[in-house]
């Protein structure tokens, strides 16, 4: 097996060119408005590999990246910026996959992730949690894992119930509110930490929810082991079976951006829990770190 020494976590998932167009100004459908477009490494798995990185840990993903020109120049920011893709699926047929989306002062306007090369993929991502480099369904691998929902239903299926990913210790996002109720396994087999927005616990609860306790409480009586979920600026509850909900508020700041906002709020969290914090100073940490980022300033 390879030396998990190398790494303190392991993100899988989306690790795609994230291309952002953002404008100072408020918008709508149809605005056409001056602003700046960018083209930075992103994905769910790579932003929290990014944040990660910024609390001091040395995260490796296991993805699906193109033999492509574009896939090349990713691999190379990947490393720049401290996240190893040693252990990444290379596809000499599949495209590396790209996210575009466009953003005002007043948030979202819309956007698209393309990441059907990684769907594609499919199961030969995991090839190094099932064929013994890092472990196998007889030995498997016991550290913390960061997955997110940009993977299929039936991968995402699998990965629940695998005993391959009996002892690790999975932290589950969805990609986005419509992918979300791809996490719904994590529900049935009563395995990993789920993190989700207000909006994202509904999908998956097939219920609308106005208070994020509430909406964490009825995931639990659904089957979650343990959640978290956010309300944007309104507050934000974790719970596990068999505990007591806490719920606090997050800082007020004036929102600069919003894509990469609930990445780095669980990738604060994970980094709080693995420095030792216990559960409310931990989501305390995580609601700072994400009130800051989309301040627009950097998350620590």
């Amino acid at each position: 097996m390879q030396n998990t020494a190398d790494f303190d976590i392991l993100c899988i998932g989306s690790v795609l060119w994230d291309v952002i167009g953002r404008s100072p100004q408020d918008m709508r459908q149809g605005s056409d408005m001056p602003g700046r477009i960018t083209r930075l490494p992103g994905g769910v798995a790579m932003n929290i590999a990014m944040t990660l990185v910024r609390f001091g840990l040395a995260p490796s993903v296991l993805t699906a990246i193109g033999r492509d020109a574009e896939g090349d120049e990713l691999i190379s920011a990947c490393q720049r910026l401290g996240v190893a893709t040693d252990l990444a699926y290379r596809s000499e047929d599949l495209p590396t996959d790209r996210y575009m989306a466009v953003e005002g002062a007043n948030g979202l306007i819309a956007a698209i992730a393309d990441a059907h090369s990684l769907e594609a993929a499919g199961d030969k991502i995991l090839r190094p949690l099932t064929d013994g480099i890092l472990g196998r369904a007889e030995a498997p691998y016991e550290g913390p894992i960061a997955l997110d929902g940009n993977l299929t239903l039936s991968l995402l299926d699998d990965i629940a119930h695998n005993p391959a990913f009996a002892r690790a210790d999975l932290r589950v996002a969805p990609a986005s509110p419509g992918k979300a109720e791809r996490l719904r396994p994590f529900l049935t087999a009563s395995h990993g930490t789920l993190y989700v927005n207000l909006e994202e616990a509904g999908y998956l609860c097939q219920a609308t929810f106005t208070r994020s306790e509430d909406a964490a409480l009825a995931m639990i009586d659904r089957g979650a082991a343990r959640v978290l979920v956010t309300d944007g600026g309104a507050s934000a509850t974790e719970l596990s079976r068999g505990a007591q909900p806490i719920t606090l508020i997050p800082p007020r700041v004036q929102v600069a951006r919003v894509t990469g906002a609930g990445d780095t709020f669980m990738a604060a969290h994970i980094a709080a829990e693995t420095r030792g914090d216990g559960r409310e100073d931990a989501l305390h940490s995580a609601l700072l770190a994400a009130a800051t980022y989309v301040s627009g300033e950097p998350p620590l």
